[in-house]
């Protein structure tokens, strides 16, 4: 599927479902979610079609604190601009599953097998959550980051759909502007927007980059 026109997909998935469906009996989605800003635009693209839960595990995300904090941001916006049709669940945090992954990676740059492995964890978790719960459909936000791969996190979100027989819904939202508009949407609301993905390795990599930068 390298290369492929994801965001031409999800228009043609999307359609499928919305004919398939009444406005009073939205397809059930679970929507994993990084982080406030990112989901801001995704949210917008999808809401209108699906009954979601915005579905926040990210095991990467190491400090608790953080972990929390990111959460709690994104369900204030949730609560804060949809009244109905969209919900919120935070998955207990489980950083030792993160760690125990990239033990012997850890200076592997991003966008390499750790990170492979990284988005694998969080959307095996959230098709096994929502298969459990009786979803119809999954995706991620992750796609909107243009520092992550768009093919790598449709090709893991297949191989999930066929593993847990659940429907998965192709993206790549970054196209069509969508980074920039979650970039208007978080100034709009005043969403915390960090500079790194969330684990202590992206973490540690920004703050040298900015060293770099500085000196």
């Amino acid at each position: 599927m390298q290369n492929s026109n994801y965001y031409k997909m999800m228009e043609e998935q999307i359609a499928k479902y919305d004919s398939k469906s009444d406005q009073s009996a939205k397809p059930k989605m679970l929507l994993h979610c990084c982080c406030a800003p990112c989901s801001s635009h995704c949210l917008s693209v999808l809401a209108e079609h699906f009954d979601i839960t915005a579905y926040f595990y990210n095991p990467n995300i190491t400090d608790y604190a953080e972990y929390i904090k990111r959460f709690e941001e994104l369900s204030r916006f949730v609560h804060e601009v949809y009244v109905d049709g969209v919900d919120v669940k935070l998955a207990d945090h489980d950083p030792q599953v993160f760690l125990d992954m990239a033990k012997g990676r850890e200076e592997l740059p991003e966008r390499g097998a750790r990170c492979y492995d990284c988005y694998k964890i969080r959307l095996e978790k959230s098709a096994s959550y929502g298969k459990e719960n009786g979803y119809d459909v999954f995706t991620t936000t992750l796609s909107i980051s243009p520092h992550k791969n768009a093919d790598w996190l449709n090709e893991i979100g297949a191989e999930m759909s066929r593993k847990y027989d659940i429907g998965y819904l192709f993206s790549d939202f970054k196209k069509k502007d969508g980074y920039r508009h979650s970039i208007q949407l978080s100034k709009e609301y005043g969403l915390y927007r960090q500079n790194f993905c969330g684990c202590e390795f992206s973490r540690k990599a920004t703050e040298s980059r900015y060293n770099r930068k500085q000196g």
